[in-house]
């Protein structure tokens, strides 16, 4: 089985996405994760260029690194000049990372327009600044920049950036779609006319890597095919996070070599990993994870159609490429007004509520009817759990609404206030209990507390966590639909009911008796 070499660029190319921002806290923390998962090579960012960059090798250089070789990132010299006297060159040495990653210009509009000089001098800076990292003791990466943009306008020049990066020394190529822009078809042609470039002589081989990124939404698939065509090392981010459109998501770029391509990536047992990883990184980002994510998104194996349903659960191979177990993952399904009774019986044999066949009928319709009202049940999973439970032989729930009142006023000198009143049958007693609360939903939630604790203890420690709310028809005004929906949690887990209606009172109400039923169905 053929190793591929990963190389993480989250810590300094994924932090040039738009709102992606990581402490050297947060770096190290990241690294940390990303070695113990083990991939080849993390790069920490570019230590010429901040003082945060600069702090996370100073802290990298005092830990003890399992798998991953540390790499500090930066450009060659600049053109008038060597790089014996360049800051930039400098600052990579000082950073004491094992790995330097030169990165330095391939397109000759680069070469002219921006780095205003000549293409010979570009070749100079190239191999003198490879050759004088290399002569301190580093390892050294050369990245070619715009690369493939670089060989479609001057295929030979294209070809003489790399053979100089490896004149002066460099132990790998990588080759760079910066821009994000070329279609796989052209890669694969590419990467056959350079590889025969490369290596005129198949006694020596040059290993090559690729960096891609995601502006034509191809940077997963050139990656995969730059490895079909020889590549030994891939360089991306977790989760594609990156510049503009972002850079190749190493967790499809992994799950894909590893699962359908026969190479190996990542030591035994890291691939189940994969899931952990990604959201880590969000958590520690503090973004909000992408659950579309293929391979390991909450929604990467989830099942809402009804036909789908009913067929997973006679093959669970019928509607998923791979098992997502082994990415770390779980197969959901999904109740929604698309569903069929299959989407039901799975709903109920998760939470563990006894109904067969027919006995999710009377739910499969009111699940549509209500969802025509402006109900949601994906993300209300514990209303549908609850809505099953009502249908099980014999089940008697915990306590029944007779009426309630919310009274909200505004009085001198105390300023607005709320009132709730609830009455509500509890094991044949009629309960009549009141409480003032900061809102109405406030109020109706501790008087419904006072009315059920002395008969459900555990109420106590279920806590509302968060409270959404959606207008639905906003073209209606103060008329409008509004849908509810409230997560509550306690020590073990976390749930969520929905409510909706004109009535954004009665919609709340429904998503707090749904969310006392449900947890105290779960407690027992």
């Amino acid at each position: 089985m053929s190793l591929i070499q990963i190389y993480d660029t989250t810590l300094r190319d994924g932090t040039q996405a738009e709102g992606f921002n990581l402490s050297a806290n947060d770096k190290i923390r990241i690294a940390k994760k990303l070695d113990d998962i083990g991939v080849a090579f993390i790069e920490g960012g570019w230590p010429g260029s901040n003082p945060k960059d600069a702090e996370f090798f100073e802290r990298a250089r005092d830990l003890e690194w399992k798998h991953a070789l540390i790499a500090a990132f930066g450009s060659t010299c600049r053109v008038k000049g060597g790089p014996e006297d360049d800051a930039n060159i400098q600052a990579l040495l000082d950073s004491g990372a094992p790995v330097c990653t030169l990165f330095g210009k391939t397109w000759t509009l680069h070469v002219k327009e921006v780095l205003l000089t000549t293409l010979e001098d570009n070749l100079r800076i190239i191999e003198q600044s490879v050759a004088y990292l290399k002569a301190n003791g580093r390892r050294v990466i050369y990245d070619a920049e715009h690369f493939f943009d670089g060989y479609k306008a001057d295929p030979a020049y294209a070809i003489e950036t790399l053979q100089a990066a490896i004149r002066g020394g460099a132990e790998m190529v990588v080759l760079c779609d910066t821009n994000g822009g070329t279609l796989p078809w052209e890669v694969e042609r590419i990467l056959r006319e350079v590889s025969t470039g490369l290596n005129p002589s198949p006694a020596l081989p040059v290993p090559f890597g690729i960096h891609t990124h995601n502006d034509a939404e191809c940077a997963v698939v050139n990656s995969l095919i730059a490895v079909r065509e020889g590549a030994t090392q891939v360089q991306g981010t977790i989760n594609g996070v990156g510049e503009r459109c972002g850079n190749a998501n190493l967790i499809s770029v992994i799950a894909n070599l590893e699962l359908k391509m026969g190479y190996k990536c990542l030591p035994e047992g890291s691939l189940a990993r994969l899931y952990d990883l990604s959201h880590f990184v969000s958590e520690v980002a503090n973004v909000t994870p992408n659950e579309h994510l293929p391979f390991v998104g909450k929604s990467a194996f989830a099942h809402k159609g009804g036909v789908h349903v009913a067929a997973m659960r006679r093959s669970a191979s019928s509607y998923q490429h791979i098992d997502p177990a082994l990415v770390g993952n779980k197969m959901r399904v999904v109740v929604s007004d698309l569903s069929g009774r299959g989407n039901l019986l799975s709903k109920a044999e998760e939470h563990g509520v006894e109904v067969e066949g027919e006995e999710v009928v009377p739910v499969l319709h009111e699940v549509k009817e209500l969802e025509a009202r402006g109900f949601s049940f994906e993300a209300a999973e514990a209303s549908v759990a609850i809505m099953l439970k009502r249908q099980e032989y014999g089940y008697q729930p915990p306590f029944e609404l007779i009426d309630f009142f919310v009274n909200v006023e505004h009085r001198d000198k105390r300023g607005v206030f709320a009132e709730a009143m609830v009455k509500v049958r509890v094991r044949g007693e009629v309960l009549h209990t009141a409480a003032e609360g900061n809102g109405p939903v406030n109020a109706l939630d501790l008087a419904l507390r006072k009315a059920l604790l002395p008969y459900y203890p555990q109420i106590a420690h279920f806590h509302l966590s968060d409270y959404k709310v959606r207008i639905l028809d906003s073209e209606r005004g103060t008329e409008a639909t509004t849908r509810v929906l409230i997560d509550t949690r306690n020590a073990a887990s976390r749930w969520s009911t929905v409510g909706a209606g004109t009535n954004i009172i009665e919609a709340s109400w429904r998503a707090l008796a749904d969310a006392m039923e449900y947890g105290l169905m779960m407690a027992h």
